[in-house]
């Protein structure tokens, strides 16, 4: 199955086109803090992991985990080894944080370690990392009701150091199954371009037949490779397939080897003749050749076109058949046999200005036949930048840094959204989301896959994963009007999420400082904008929070109560519905 080229659907309802921005409010908001007996397990970076793939994936890490399905209950492992946990019921009357589970080894006596992870993966359902290559499944009961015990069902050592960043429990017929997605940085042996590091996910599968009285064990272990740390990763409910954002694509591999290469290797002995076809494209539209047996005529060809797809049939035979990387208007295009005995056919994009890295998905029978004078006007306009001088003496350079504008850095990163089947690992849906910038993930409902938010020109749009709606997969379920040009503003942030009821977006600096940003809400005085003369019904807040501490911020979570603000020695609690 290829993979199919789909687009996110912004549902212009959820838009509003005349919000004005966040007014700032100094009502202050309530702040708790509690003191920790011992210090938060830090694992910082050691001289070794200097790349940018460790950062985000270590460096950046939130030691404050959130249990999705008890909210306003949170965990973080100590340097005791022990997991503590926070239930808030009352603000006034908050208890220290409690001990429900110790590691079984000291894992401080490990130099080459990472930090402990968790991840909630159901009501009664917990997994662990330790940060030493050791893997943890826990049974915790009802974790509602206390006290609770956890007990280990699954414990096995897996290699290399890993962290958890995702994990389901599911049912399929008599058999419970844990699927996990490990993240891995592994040390590149054959190709040492770039870093020298490659980013390694890991999809376990950890299971047990109900009836069957012996312990859990791993029965599948996919590995996917790639470049980048995955902005996002989640197991589908159901355990029937992934989905990842990422700046570089993973591949999956099988026996060392991309398993979408080694399943084309028969398609590719074929493709290695002269091309079936050759093609050509502007802004605006596409010119495709192809070479048709000598005294063929109209009648012997048949051509359907369709908004994503083409057919063309010679004498009944099927030549060229797939879908389109991106969709043309079916109605304009048009076709003919030109005197060499080709049929030309021309496509007209709806999507002017986007170019396309190939015709048809997935398919390598063609070759790209580019224009001579395109490429002579490319090769003029970067002339400028050779010389025939290998050592140039430049009075002046031809920019500057100050030249630059943001959107100029990230020109060249334009992340993807890819779908991979759970039985045939092959790549279903591609997303190219282009210069929507992935701003972060947030769970709204444990039941369903965690969502994740991109910038659409200055708003921030949250997308919600259906896995089960193979034609429309991700739905647009809320917006953050002006959040995504905002939050480029704020160089020091290190965590953001959102309130599971969209009531509000936060971000927190690395030190000290957290910015609530409130939903528009009905006022209570009338307000006029001054320049149109109209009546002001809704008011967006901004409000900030500085937290009465030194120490750098290691954890953030949000819920539709309150924030918590990790740092080593203490939990911050902000109150943010004062209402209640």
């Amino acid at each position: 199955m290829e993979a199919a080229n789909s687009s996110l659907q912004v549902k212009r309802p959820l838009l509003d086109p005349r919000f004005e921005g966040y007014k700032l409010s100094l009502e202050p908001l309530p702040c708790y803090q509690l003191e920790l007996d011992a210090a938060v397990a830090e694992v910082k970076l050691r001289d070794d992991q200097y790349t940018l793939e460790h950062m985000n994936a270590f460096g950046m890490y939130n030691y404050l985990h959130c249990d999705a399905w008890y909210q306003d209950s949170v965990y973080y492992i100590d340097n005791l080894g022990r997991i503590m946990n926070l239930t808030v019921m009352l603000d006034t009357a908050l208890g220290k944080p409690r001990e429900v589970f110790r590691l079984p080894t000291d894992v401080t006596a490990y130099d080459n370690r990472l930090c402990a992870s968790i991840h909630f993966t159901s009501p009664s359902w917990v997994t662990l990392a330790d940060g030493t290559g050791r893997l943890y499944v826990i049974g915790t009961g009802d974790r509602g009701n206390s006290p609770e015990k956890w007990e280990i069902v699954f414990n096995e050592e897996l290699g290399n150091p890993f962290i958890i960043i995702h994990s389901v429990s599911f049912l399929k017929g008599e058999e419970h199954s844990v699927g996990l997605l490990l993240l891995r940085i592994e040390k590149e042996e054959v190709d040492m371009k770039g870093s020298g590091f490659y980013v390694s996910l890991e999809w376990v599968i950890v299971s047990k037949k109900k009836k069957d009285s012996k312990k859990y064990k791993i029965t599948k272990h996919h590995v996917l490779r790639g470049k980048s740390v995955p902005h996002y990763a989640a197991i589908e409910p159901n355990g029937s397939g992934l989905m990842i954002v990422s700046y570089k694509a993973f591949k999956v591999m099988s026996g060392g080897q991309d398993l979408e290469e080694s399943m084309d290797e028969d398609r590719k002995e074929e493709i290695k003749g002269e091309p079936l076809y050759y093609w050509q494209q502007s802004e605006d539209d596409l010119t495709v050749a192809v070479k048709l047996p000598e005294s063929s005529t109209k009648e012997d060809i048949q051509i359907q076109f369709l908004p994503n797809d083409i057919n063309i049939k010679l004498k009944g035979i099927q030549v060229l058949e797939g879908k389109l990387y991106s969709s043309i208007d079916h109605k304009s295009s048009t076709w003919t046999i030109k005197e060499n005995n080709s049929l030309e056919i021309s496509l007209f994009k709806k999507n002017e200005g986007l170019m396309w890295p190939e015709l048809i998905v997935g398919d390598k029978q063609g070759k790209l036949a580019r224009d001579p004078a395109e490429c002579a006007a490319i090769a003029e306009r970067l002339m400028h930048l050779t010389s025939d001088e290998l050592d140039p003496d430049k009075e002046q350079p031809p920019c500057t840094a100050q030249d630059f504008e943001e959107c100029d850095i990230f020109l060249e990163e334009s992340a993807s959204l890819c779908r991979f089947d759970g039985n045939t690992l092959r790549t279903t849906h591609v997303v190219n989301l282009g210069s929507n910038q992935y701003l972060f993930t947030a769970l709204v409902d444990p039941k369903k896959m965690p969502c994740f938010c991109l910038r659409h020109d200055v708003d921030a749009l949250l997308w919600q994963p259906h896995c089960s709606k193979q034609d429309d997969m991700w739905d647009h379920i809320a917006t953050f009007n002006a959040l995504g040009y905002v939050q480029a503003s704020k160089r020091d942030k290190k965590f953001f999420s959102c309130a599971p009821n969209y009531s509000y977006a936060a971000l927190c600096e690395c030190l000290r400082r957290v910015f609530i940003y409130r939903q528009p809400t009905p006022m209570s005085t009338v307000l006029y904008n001054r320049k149109e003369g109209r009546h002001v019904g809704q008011v967006a807040k901004q409000q900030v929070a500085s937290l009465e501490t030194n120490d750098p911020i290691l954890g953030f979570q949000a819920t539709n109560e309150r924030l918590f603000v990790l740092t080593t020695k203490n939990l911050f609690l902000i109150k943010i519905n004062t209402e209640n």
